[in-house]
């Protein structure tokens, strides 16, 4: 399993429609959070080790309606054990 973070910019007012959405619509969103800079969204993503990242990321995350922006970060490894599976 690959995890990867994608930081989201949204279309103002949209941004906890373009999170429900996501959780919702795309099963390798794990957990979203709102938080506060110059992005307005932090998704948590697993995708398996065949997929590749820049398509999820093009055809899965920036085609949700109201998303202006994504920058994608890359995990590498977790030095915590991860509830989430």
């Amino acid at each position: 399993m690959k995890t990867i973070f994608v930081m989201v910019k949204c279309d103002l007012g949209k941004a906890y429609k373009v999170a429900e959405e996501a959780v919702e619509s795309v099963e390798q969103v794990s957990e979203v959070y709102s938080i506060s800079g110059q992005y307005d969204l932090l998704m948590k993503c697993y995708l398996p080790p065949d997929m590749d990242i820049g398509h999820f990321v093009v055809d899965r995350l920036q085609t949700l309606p109201g998303i202006k922006d994504t920058f994608t970060i890359m995990a590498y490894k977790a030095f915590s054990e991860d509830q989430s599976f």
